[in-house]
């Protein structure tokens, strides 16, 4: 008898997101999951795919993402599956829409305004809520949900420049145990940002609590990433240590010109705080980042591109240079004339993003900006940029590790159990693309284009994105966490 499949994809170069060597075989899925891998020369599906040599691979998951509001405005979510993105973590760096029980008046305090200037998203009063609404308007993509710290301090504290109390702690911690009893996977803080610049270790520490009865991750955009780089590694350290937990440090970096190099040391003294504790990063492939304009930031920076500005909107994608120069005035005053605003910082070093991509237990994270009006192109080119420049042009690593940091990597990290890997009984997230074509096409002048040679995505057995476009289908799910 004939074996059906719902989904027969031909003659694929395999993949399969664990390391391993590609190989040559047949993928057959039925509903949601791969049932079978090999040869299916003799069997049908109700729809073909021949790849004809073209790589089959793990739907890639971003571990590091701001999509908390993109997956109700924009469900189709085309920045992440034209780049083969199957999985989003979102709620990173402190910022995530929920719980926000008095909901949020404006103006909105950075950096929570990078998910919504106006305030009006902020309307979801438990964790509960926002995953409910997830649920019943799925996007294409799955998601895996962090609760911010930054949100929980804007929800709780009178005054963001004070150490919450001890009754602010507890309501802080009542507000995690929901969010974790709803299903969020962890937390995570932004101790770089404004808001929560005063928060002290402990208040973090005490917060935490409720993740070790549910296995939590702590991820965190740490207090400084410059000069106080390593000083900021043991803080993270020591709150998984004293919380009980696996911790992720966010977009893994070395600011300003003053530390170009110190990727070294700061990878040397993770590594061997990796004998001890559960420890992972993530980073994505450019020397620029991208956040809330700010003179210190610019001071630090080669460069500055002005990604969206509310009062002053028409200089969106500008540099800064030249847009203080039409003004004509500072640098400075620029700044505060665009603001609220955000920036594009050039102030990393190739070597460093190098070696920090190179390292064994790095993961893919795009920290793309969704809402900015003329973003960061790793909101659309992160993924193809590592396969293609890094991978094929550079040579930094085989295409079997780089598909491995952004799918069965982070899959073990963040315990998402069958995704990452393709295997029968897996779940069937799949990216279909052409290794000697894929590549970012988003560019700084122009940060909003399709990804090149990628084929077709696949989520939970639906095809979401083929030959250039969305499919309009959305069977993104919430994920757990699971191990």
């Amino acid at each position: 008898m004939q074996e059906k499949f719902d989904l027969l994809i031909r003659n694929a170069s395999i993949v399969d997101g664990t390391g391993a060597p590609r190989f040559t075989g047949d993928i057959g899925i039925r509903g949601d999951r791969i049932a079978r891998i090999g040869d299916l020369s003799a069997a049908h599906g109700e729809v073909e795919i021949d790849r004809a040599g073209r790589i089959a691979a793990p739907g890639f998951i971003d571990a590091h993402t701001h999509d908390d509001r993109l997956m109700l405005s924009a469900p189709d979510m085309a920045p992440k599956v034209s780049q083969g993105i199957t999985t989003v973590i979102a709620g990173n760096c402190g910022i995530s829409l929920a719980p926000m029980p008095g909901g949020i008046t404006q103006p909105v305090t950075p950096p929570l305004n990078l998910l919504d200037e106006e305030g009006g998203w902020f309307s979801f009063p438990t964790f509960a809520s926002y995953i409910e609404e997830l649920r019943a308007k799925p996007a294409a993509t799955n998601c895996a949900l962090l609760v911010g710290h930054t949100t929980l301090r804007v929800a709780t504290l009178d005054d963001l420049g004070l150490p919450a109390t001890g009754e602010q702690i507890a309501r802080m911690r009542a507000l995690v145990q929901e969010a974790l009893e709803a299903g969020a996977i962890g937390v995570s803080t932004g101790l770089y940002y404004e808001p929560a610049v005063a928060a002290p270790t402990e208040e973090v520490i005490e917060t935490c609590r409720p993740l070790r009865a549910f296995n939590g991750v702590y991820c965190t955009h740490m207090r400084n990433e410059a000069d106080q780089v390593i000083d900021s590694l043991e803080e993270t350290f020591r709150v998984g240590r004293e919380v009980g937990v696996q911790v992720v440090i966010s977009h893994m970096k070395v600011v300003g010109p003053a530390n170009h190099g110190r990727s070294q040391e700061a990878l040397s003294f993770i590594e061997k705080n990796m004998a001890t504790q559960p420890i992972c990063l993530d980073c994505y492939p450019y020397t620029a980042g991208s956040t809330i304009l700010s003179s210190d930031r610019a001071a630090t920076s080669s460069r500055v591109i002005v990604s969206w500005s509310k009062p002053m909107p028409e200089h969106a994608g500008q540099d800064l240079d030249a847009i203080a120069k039409k003004l004509g005035v500072s640098q400075d005053e620029a700044i505060r004339q665009l603001s609220p605003a955000g920036g594009i910082y050039f102030r990393l070093d190739e070597a460093d993003v190098q070696r920090i991509l190179k390292f064994d237990n790095t993961m893919i994270g795009s920290d793309g900006l969704p809402h900015d009006a003329a973003p960061h192109p790793r909101l659309w080119g992160s993924f193809p940029r590592v396969l293609g420049h890094y991978g094929r042009l550079l040579g930094l690593f085989p295409l079997e590790t780089a598909i491995y940091k952004m799918t069965g990597l982070t899959a073990k990290n963040f315990g998402l159990k069958d995704r990452g890997v393709l295997k029968e009984g897996a779940y069937a997230d799949l990216a279909l693309f052409d290794a000697d074509t894929v590549d970012e096409a988003a560019t700084y002048e122009a940060p909003m284009a399709p990804a090149r040679g990628i084929e077709a995505v696949i989520v939970n057995g639906a095809i979401v994105w083929r030959d250039g476009g969305s499919t309009g289908a959305r069977p993104g799910r919430v994920l757990a966490r699971e191990l």
